[in-house]
């Protein structure tokens, strides 16, 4: 493992962790006292996830939406970064995004990232009445939509309070990293270490072709149940941005004090 280099300029970046709060399972009240200490930790990032039933456990448990709590967490929030990780682009209009986006930069004092993707989840689709189409039909909604976005920024009135920072996740490589490249500042992969090397390397090459300079991009990354030894692996690639997810009922966040630590010494 010793022989992973990293292809980007990473270094220059802190190590961030964000601490995802599965809104699944528990009461509102659970998860707004689980965002209190997630602050209070120090965590960088707050995210949610934009679904409209649970990922895990009882399919019909407990569930609430993602844009209206971001707007929640917003308020009640002074520090951290929030967003979803990630919205669905197909559950509502691209012009209606931008906006809800801008309001939530607004109310946060600049602290909302937007976070996007181009949905997967089909129960979704079907209990909503939304078309589920075709992975490659929703990346192209996607990118349809991220122009269109970009675009209502320029003129809406008032405008964002800063760049809002667009984190898009995925790994796929004819669509998906090109996207990325285009339209990202954060780029939130998955796999173990080999897997963002090889990820890495078609990423600088949409780059290159879009004419965009890789080293804007923040690499994010999930920690799971990764060892310590493998995030050191994703850091030396140049991953800079750590993601931990925590669920409902419980919200255990003894795993995030742990890695909050690992973040500090990097910074260190």
């Amino acid at each position: 493992m010793t022989s992973l280099t990293s292809p980007t300029s990473g270094a220059n970046r802190p190590a961030r962790l964000g601490v995802q709060i599965a809104p699944q399972h528990a009461p509102y009240e659970k998860i707004r006292d689980t965002l209190t200490e997630v602050e209070a930790l120090g965590a960088d990032i707050a995210f949610n996830w934009d679904h409209f039933f649970p990922l895990s456990g009882d399919p019909d448990g407990l569930h609430f939406e993602s844009w209206t709590m971001l707007a929640a967490w917003a308020e009640q929030t002074t520090t951290i970064q929030l967003g979803a990780l990630v919205n669905c682009n197909s559950y509502r209009n691209a012009d209606l995004q931008a906006d809800m986006a801008r309001t939530i930069d607004h109310i946060s004092g600049g602290r909302f990232i937007f976070g996007t993707g181009a949905g997967w989840f089909e129960r979704d689709y079907d209990e909503y009445g939304y078309e589920f189409g075709t992975p490659g039909s929703r990346l192209n909604a996607l990118d349809d939509s991220l122009n269109r976005i970009e675009a209502r920024w320029g003129k809406i009135n008032p405008p964002p309070v800063h760049d809002i920072p667009v984190l898009i996740g995925g790994g796929g490589e004819k669509k998906t990293l090109r996207i990325v490249a285009q339209h990202a500042d954060i780029w939130h992969s998955f796999g173990d270490p080999q897997v963002l090397e090889h990820k890495l390397g078609v990423l600088g090459e949409w780059c290159d072709k879009v004419g965009r300079d890789m080293s804007e991009i923040e690499i994010s990354t999930e920690l799971k149940t990764r060892t310590v030894e493998q995030a050191d692996q994703l850091y030396d690639l140049g991953a800079r941005l750590f993601t931990l997810g925590v669920s409902g009922p419980a919200y255990d966040l003894a795993p995030a004090t742990d890695w909050l630590a690992w973040r500090d010494s990097k910074n260190a």
